[in-house]
C-alpha cells in the first residue's frame, strides 16, 4: 500500500552544445564534465544513459526537495524522472508501467543496488495505492478509491518528521534481505495488513483504526533486521507515542531518514512540540506521479 506525496525531483536535460571538450554534464550535489559514458561517476545517471543507448551529448541538472538517503525514494525518483526525460529528448513517450520497470531493471540489475521495485512505481505511478509484485515483470497497481472528504480525513491524521541523519539504504536493505528465510511469518503478517489497511480506508471504520495498524507493522517491521532501528529511532518513536500519536513508522529502508506517524489532529500540536527539534514536514498527496513539463525539441543543435 503506498502514497506518494508532493515532494519532488526536478530534471533539467537538453542536448550538449558543440562548442565543447566534454560530451556529459550531470550536475548534482556534484559537478561532472566528462567525454565518455564510462567516466561518469553518479551510477543512476551512467547506467540509464547507456541503458537507453544516449549517444548525443547531454547536459543534466538535478534539484530535489528531499535530501538523499532519506527514506522517501529520491534515488528511485531521480532514475524514474531521468528514464522520463532521457525518453522525451529521443521522441519516446513510454507508459507509466513501463518507466517503472526500466528504473526498476537500471537499479537492480545494472546498478546492482539493494533496492526493492516500490518506490520505482510509486514515483513513476503516484497517487493512493495498493501495489502487488509478482517478480520484476509482474506489477498491478489498483487505485484505492475513497471520497474526498475521506482522503482528507486520513491525510489530516498524518505527520512527518525528518530525523536528521541519513543512510544508504542498499546497505540497511542486505540485512533485510539475509534474515528474509527466516522472518517468513512476519513478512505475511504485514502483507496481510495491506488488505486490512485498504479495507479501513474503503469503508466506514473509525480512521483510529488505520493508525493502530500502522504501529503494529511497525513493531514487525523494527525486529526484521538490527540495523532498520536504533535508540534515536525507538525515541523519537516513544516520544510521539507519549505526545499522542496511535502509531506510525519508521519510512524506507530504516536506519534513519523520515519518521511517519499517525494522530488525531487536535494532537498535532503536542507532538510538535514534543518534537521540535526535528523538522516538521507538512505534505499533501501527489496523484499524477513522473510529469514531463516542458518539452522543446526545437533547441537542439
Amino acid at each position: 500500500m503506498s502514497m506518494a506525496i508532493d515532494k519532488y525531483s526536478y530534471i533539467n536535460l537538453r542536448s550538449m552544445p558543440p562548442f565543447f571538450k566534454h560530451k556529459y554534464k550531470i550536475i548534482y550535489s556534484k559537478h561532472e564534465e566528462v567525454k565518455h559514458i564510462n567516466k561518469i561517476k553518479h551510477p543512476s545517471a551512467r547506467e540509464t544513459l547507456r541503458y537507453l543507448n544516449i549517444d548525443g551529448g547531454v547536459v543534466i541538472h538535478h534539484d530535489g526537495d528531499l535530501p538523499a538517503m532519506s527514506g522517501l525514494g529520491s534515488s528511485s525518483s531521480f532514475t524514474v524522472g531521468l528514464v522520463h526525460a532521457l525518453s522525451g529528448l529521443k521522441g519516446e513517450i513510454k507508459t507509466k508501467r513501463q518507466l517503472a520497470l526500466d528504473a526498476i531493471h537500471i537499479e537492480q540489475n545494472l546498478i546492482k543496488e539493494n533496492v526493492g521495485s516500490q518506490d520505482q512505481t510509486i514515483a513513476a505511478f503516484g497517487g493512493l495505492n495498493r501495489i502487488d509484485f509478482g517478480g520484476p515483470q509482474k506489477i498491478q497497481v489498483y487505485p484505492i478509491t475513497i471520497s474526498k472528504e475521506r482522503t482528507e480525513l486520513f491525510k489530516s491524521h498524518l505527520m512527518l518528521f525528518f530525523t536528521d541523519f541519513t543512510r544508504q539504504a542498499s546497505k540497511i536493505a542486505k540485512h533485510w534481505i539475509k534474515n528474509t528465510k527466516n522472518n517468513g511469518n512476519e513478512l505475511k503478517s504485514i502483507t496481510n495488513m495491506v488488505d486490512e489497511g485498504v479495507a479501513i480506508l474503503c469503508s466506514n471504520r473509525n480512521i483510529i483504526d488505520f493508525g493502530k495498524l500502522l504501529h503494529e507493522h511497525w513493531l514487525i517491521k523494527r525486529g526484521l533486521a538490527q540495523k532498520i532501528s536504533n535508540p534515536k529511532i525507538d525515541e523519537i518513536y516513544k516520544i510521539g507515542r507519549e505526545a499522542g500519536a496511535i502509531g506510525g513508522k519508521l519510512l524506507g529502508a530504516g536506519g534513519g531518514g523520515f519518521m511517519l506517524f499517525f494522530a488525531k489532529p487536535e494532537d498535532h500540536p503536542k507532538i510538535k512540540e514534543k518534537l521540535k527539534k526535528f523538522l516538521y514536514v507538512p505534505f499533501n498527496i501527489d496523484m499524477l506521479g513522473s510529469q514531463i513539463i516542458y518539452h522543446n525539441l526545437n533547441n537542439s543543435f
